[in-house]
């Protein structure tokens, strides 16, 4: 098999190639002074691959130890951010940031006695309307087994049925016999925005990750609180670990005033930024609330709200992470995230392992803390929020 010129340029000279008979070998410089081009390395990766040939008792698979080369390529660098992405693990990466998929609108789990569990059913996705619940253990897929298989073989194999109807083999807890459900697979958007009036003037709108389709789904939510009397307005973004920078831009463009939102820095002190021309500027008070699990795109919309002075934030410091990572795709359909710079808030802050650290700081209460669900009207924060607007 001849070396791969991978498309993005990612690993573009990478001494390392897999082969359908021989696994690992080296082939030749390009240009490229990192680790695998000292012959030592690649001497030490032969060693162990003819030690696995003559002595490894189980069966070897030459594909999967080529994977696991490159995911350790990535790995050593220690970035918690950075990995590598099979073909397949992509496709469940990219679905999961676009928020939209083909599918029958519930997240699975393995489940411990086999199968896979449903554990979360959306409101108005196929699985719910065809009556599928939470709880709900599948183990069969059109008459296939799935009791064994692997959780991304579950989701490949749903996926594959696009628009066609497939019959699920259900067990619901407290029943005895199994049955059968049929649900349409169809484009499903996962719901990222939630939103409610709290009283006749005050609406509430809480964003749990910035997808690729949270903009349209906060304009939507925003729009129905107004309709209904809106004039202060709570951003909820706790427990919100981030997303997209466009998606989080793209709301900020709905609040912010003319100016910058965020800007980035590489390695090689490149800058760009992303701006706001102002013309839809929010017109009423508003309380942002943030937690120590708020990260990422959750803390370049806070530390825009804050540096611009358009609104409250409301909580605790939020988790620092002030790096931008880039995905690329590679042209066998694998994978790279790599963290590639460092991001800034308007006024210039960088917030990586410091965090924003709220206006008004306020900690969960403690007898909240180990509650599955919590009411608006004992939780604190929200209702110091309140009091802030």
């Amino acid at each position: 098999m001849k070396h791969k010129e991978y498309a993005s340029g990612v690993l573009t000279g990478v001494l390392v190639v897999a082969l359908a008979s021989g696994g690992v070998k080296f082939v030749q410089q390009r240009q490229y002074n990192g680790v695998l081009s000292d012959s030592s390395h690649v001497q030490k990766i032969e060693y162990l691959e003819k030690m696995i040939d003559q002595e490894y008792l189980g069966e070897v698979d030459n594909d999967e130890m080529a994977e696991g080369v490159y995911a350790g390529l990535v790995y050593g660098l220690g970035d918690v951010y950075s990995r590598y992405y099979t073909a397949d693990e992509y496709a469940q990466e990219t679905a999961s940031t676009d928020g939209a998929y083909a599918g029958i609108g519930v997240s699975i789990q393995k489940n411990k006695n086999g199968g896979v569990q449903i554990a979360e059913c959306y409101e108005g996705g196929p699985g719910a309307d065809a009556g599928l619940q939470t709880g709900d253990v599948i183990t069969a897929i059109n008459d296939t087994d799935v009791t064994d298989m692997e959780l991304s073989d579950v989701v490949s194999l749903i996926r594959e049925n696009k628009d066609k109807t497939i019959v699920l083999t259900v067990f619901r807890e407290n029943e005895e016999k199994s049955r059968e459900i049929s649900v349409d697979v169809t484009d499903v958007e996962l719901p990222s925005v939630f939103g409610e009036m709290l009283d006749k003037k005050t609406g509430y709108i809480q964003i749990t990750q910035f997808t690729g389709v949270t903009p349209q789904q906060y304009k939507d939510m925003f729009t129905e609180l107004k309709d209904k009397g809106m004039e202060r307005l709570v951003i909820d973004l706790r427990d919100n670990p981030g997303g997209l920078l466009t998606s989080v831009c793209d709301i900020l463009r709905e609040i912010l005033p003319e100016g910058l939102i965020v800007y980035t820095e590489d390695k090689y002190g490149n800058r760009e930024e992303e701006t706001c021309d102002g013309k839809h500027q929010l017109d009423m008070p508003l309380a942002v609330l943030v937690n120590e699990n708020s990260a990422s795109a959750s803390e370049i919309f806070a530390g825009a709200v804050q540096d611009h002075g358009v609104g409250t934030i409301v909580g605790t410091t939020t988790y620092g992470k002030g790096v931008v990572q880039e995905l690329r795709q590679l042209s066998d359909g694998s994978a790279v995230k790599l963290t590639v710079s460092n991001y800034y808030t308007p006024n210039g802050n960088s917030i990586n392992k410091v965090g924003i650290k709220p206006d008004v700081e306020v900690k969960l209460a403690s007898e909240l803390l180990n509650k599955d669900e919590i009411t608006h009207e004992e939780d604190n924060q929200l209702q110091k929020a309140l009091d802030v607007i």
